[in-house]
C-alpha cells in the first residue's frame, strides 16, 4: 500500500473581519456596552489600523503575532479592566495622557478645576498653583500649559502615580516647569518657605464613601486605585483634612478648589465656612447638572465660627 503523499497544506490565517467579529462577540458576552466600537479601538491599538482602515482591509490576513496581540487585549477587556488601562491612554482637556492602574482615570468633569484655576490666575500669570493628589498629572499639566509663567507643584503620596505624572509632563513638554513632590497631602511643602505663598490649590480627592466601594461598576471598584477612590466613612475625609491644612499655605484671598461627589457639595461648603478660614466663592456644576467643584477663598483673617443655639 503506497503512502499518501505529503502535500503542503496552506492554512488560511484569520482576517481582520474574523478577528473583529470574534472580539465583538466576546465583548458582548462580557456585558460591554459598546462592543463593536471597543472592538475596533482594541484592534486599532493592536494592529495600528484605524477603524476605517479595518473595514477597508477587512479581508487582510493577520499574522499569528497580530492575532495573539489583539486577542490578549480583548481578553483583558472581557475581564472588565477599563479600556483606558488596556489602551494605556485617556483624553483630558483635548490632550492624551498616559494612564496605568497606579492612577485614577481622568474624567471630563475634572476639567472644571482646570478652567477655574486658569480663570482665577488670568490677572496673575506668575501664580503659584499646587495640585494635591496629582495622579496622572492631568490637572497639573493642563494648568501649566494654560499658564506658561505659573509655578506649578504636583503632589502625590504614591511614587507609582508620580512616575506616571512625570511621563505625562515630559510628553507634553512641561516637565521643567512642574515640581513633583511625594507625600501625604500638603506634608511635602510643610516648611516656612511655603507659608502663605500659594495662590490656588486644586484637588480631585477620593470622595467615595468606603461602604459604597463594593457597589461601583467592576471597571472602577476592581481596577482603579483604592487610594484614589476611598474617602472615608462619608467620602469627605480627605476634604476635611485639606480644609484644615490649606489655610497655612494659601495667601489671603487664595483659592482652594476641590472636586466632590454626588450630594457632597453642601456639606463640604458647610465644613469650610464653619472652620472660620474660608468663604464659599462658587459651586460649579458638571454637564449632568451635578454640583461637582466647590471653590473657597481664604478669609483675610481667621473668623471664629459662630456658636449655634441649636
Amino acid at each position: 500500500m503506497s503512502g499518501v503523499p505529503r502535500a503542503a497544506v496552506a492554512v488560511a490565517m484569520p482576517t481582520i473581519r474574523v478577528v473583529s467579529e470574534e472580539a465583538e462577540r466576546r465583548l458582548t458576552d462580557a456585558g460591554i456596552d459598546q462592543p463593536a466600537l471597543e472592538a475596533a479601538w482594541l484592534l486599532e491599538h493592536a494592529l495600528g489600523l484605524s477603524p476605517l482602515m479595518q473595514r477597508v482591509q477587512a479581508d487582510h490576513e493577520l499574522t499569528d503575532a497580530e492575532c495573539e496581540c489583539a486577542r490578549a487585549l480583548v481578553a483583558r477587556r472581557t475581564r472588565r479592566e477599563p479600556l483606558q488601562y488596556v489602551l494605556g491612554t485617556q483624553e483630558f482637556c483635548g490632550r492624551e495622557f498616559q494612564v496605568t492602574p497606579a492612577v485614577l482615570i481622568p474624567r471630563p468633569e475634572s476639567a472644571l478645576l482646570v478652567a477655574e484655576a486658569v480663570r482665577r490666575c488670568a490677572d496673575h500669570p506668575a501664580a503659584t498653583i499646587v495640585d494635591v493628589g496629582t495622579g496622572s498629572g492631568c490637572l497639573a499639566v493642563s494648568v501649566a500649559l494654560a499658564l506658561p509663567h505659573a509655578r506649578v507643584v504636583a503632589i502625590d503620596v504614591s511614587a507609582e502615580a508620580l512616575a506616571v505624572a512625570q511621563r505625562n509632563m515630559v510628553q507634553h513638554g512641561c516637565d521643567a516647569r512642574i515640581d513633583c513632590l511625594q507625600g501625604d497631602l500638603l506634608a511635602p511643602i510643610d516648611a516656612p518657605a511655603w507659608r502663605h505663598k500659594i495662590d490656588v490649590m486644586v484637588s480631585n480627592p477620593p470622595y467615595i464613601a468606603d461602604g459604597d466601594l463594593a457597589t461601583l461598576q467592576p471597571e472602577v471598584g476592581c481596577f482603579e486605585p483604592r487610594l484614589a477612590l476611598a474617602g472615608g466613612p462619608d467620602g469627605m475625609g480627605v476634604h476635611r483634612r485639606l480644609l484644615q491644612q490649606a489655610p497655612s499655605y494659601l495667601k489671603t484671598g487664595g483659592a482652594l478648589l476641590m472636586e466632590v461627589g454626588l450630594g457632597q457639595a453642601a456639606a463640604v461648603c458647610r465644613l469650610a465656612e464653619e472652620s472660620g478660614w474660608f468663604q464659599t466663592a462658587a459651586v460649579l456644576q458638571d454637564e449632568a447638572g451635578i454640583a461637582r467643584v466647590v471653590c473657597f477663598e481664604k478669609n483675610e483673617s481667621h473668623v471664629e465660627p459662630v456658636a449655634s443655639d441649636h
